[in-house]
């Protein structure tokens, strides 16, 4: 317990779980997400593809490593080529340009929701990223408080959609990005110097 205690630090805590916020973009998404309620005509299972999405995104951050180490790859370069995919993710929030076209199959609410809007490509990306600078422990506890975030989202997207309106979900959308370049600069610095 006590060597659970030492490895547990709120400013990791924090930073890995800012980053994750700012890579699934849940309210960035919220149009997408009210498109899809609109099809399937009602709510959406919340729980369920909230469930999906962190399973999804435990299975890479435990077994990243593994499929790293089949490809060959160190994870300092995996990093970097993540923190140069966060940069561009933010600098597309803040430009509002589309650098990475995003096409969603009407195939089933898990599908587009699930994968690749919560664990999408960004988000696989990010936990190699942090798994090379924090504590995975850290990094769980960022991603169950993202995914309790992002249950929350769903469960009430169409009354945050009339809270924040396009404007609010603008603004938090360029906040966000700044956010996402400045930890991707970080992320940059630590792998290169490693």
């Amino acid at each position: 317990m006590l060597a659970l205690l030492e490895v547990l630090k709120l400013k990791d805590i924090l930073t890995c779980s800012t980053t994750i916020l700012a890579v699934i973009d849940i309210v960035g998404s919220l149009p997408v997400i009210l498109s899809i309620r609109q099809q399937n005509q009602g709510d959406l299972p919340s729980g369920k593809v909230t469930l999906t999405a962190i399973g999804i995104m435990l299975l890479f951050l435990l077994l990243g490593q593994t499929l790293l180490t089949f490809l060959d790859l160190d994870i300092n370069s995996f990093g970097l080529a993540g923190a140069f995919l966060l940069f561009l993710v933010g600098l597309e929030m803040i430009t509002g340009r589309v650098i990475f076209k995003n096409s969603l199959p009407d195939v089933a609410v898990y599908v587009p929701l699930a994968f690749p809007i919560i664990a999408g490509p960004g988000s696989m990306t990010v936990l190699i990223s942090l798994k090379s600078e924090y504590h995975v422990m850290n990094i769980l506890i960022a991603l169950v408080i993202n995914m309790i975030w992002v249950y929350v989202v769903l469960k009430n997207a169409v009354y945050i959609e009339k809270i924040l309106q396009q404007k609010g979900i603008a603004i938090l959308r360029k906040v966000f990005g700044i956010i996402l370049i400045a930890i991707a600069i970080k992320l940059i610095k630590s792998n290169i110097l490693a």
